[in-house]
């Protein structure tokens, strides 16, 4: 008898500890799932909102060095995002003198107002180039001056790898842009900084001034 009761009691104890083995791994297994979204969702977010935008952006070229980087400038390639583009332009420090002569042609309204362009801005260093009697003359012709300013502007948005090609502009001639990737050339002028992002337009800064053939 002594036993048979041993035997029983050991037989009980022995099937209560496999409950409560069967039990610990079944909830370990419950407990698995849940921590494999958490490490996921870590992972996922590793980029903030001033990164993402960046990257949006897309910004390339040695001059884009100029450009202010604090995004609470009004010349930062993150305030020009958030502005259409000639009041964009206003406050970049790079693009000063085009501002002032885009205004003493009167195309502030028109640019601003304008669904979707493509700007060959010239920074102010390709104004620079041009002799300063010759400037002066330009900027006292409205007409002449609205020529000139417009041959730098092409309907619609052009991404960097819709770039390359003939494009006609606002003052009707054509301009050709050669290059790929991040090396472009509109006319015999050089893309300093590349696929500036404004409110209803893509800038490219440029490091001479076109001038169109009729």
């Amino acid at each position: 008898m002594r036993a048979t009761r041993f035997t029983a009691v050991a037989a009980a104890a022995l099937f209560t500890t496999s409950l409560a083995a069967c039990g610990g791994d079944k909830e370990s297994d419950t407990a698995t799932p849940p921590a494999a979204p958490m490490t996921t969702t870590t992972t996922a977010a590793p980029m903030t909102s001033t990164q993402a935008m960046d990257g949006m952006m897309m910004n390339f070229g040695a001059g884009c060095s100029a450009v202010p980087t604090d995004s609470s400038n009004p010349g930062s390639f993150a305030a020009m995002a958030k502005e259409p583009v000639a009041t964009a332009a206003s406050g970049n420090p790079v693009l000063s003198t085009l501002v002032g002569a885009v205004k003493q042609a009167g195309l502030v309204d028109s640019l601003n107002t304008a669904e979707a362009l493509t700007v060959f801005a010239p920074a102010n260093s390709a104004f620079d180039k041009i002799p300063a009697k010759d400037l002066k003359k330009v900027l006292a012709d409205k007409k002449m001056l609205t020529s000139v300013l417009t041959y730098h502007v092409v309907p619609g948005k052009l991404a960097p790898e819709d770039l390359a090609g003939s494009h006609k502009t606002l003052q009707g001639d054509e301009v050709k842009v050669t290059g790929s990737g991040t090396d472009f050339k509109v006319g015999g002028a050089s893309v300093v900084c590349g696929n500036v992002q404004t409110a209803n337009a893509t800038v490219y800064i440029i490091d001479s001034v076109l001038m169109p053939k009729s």
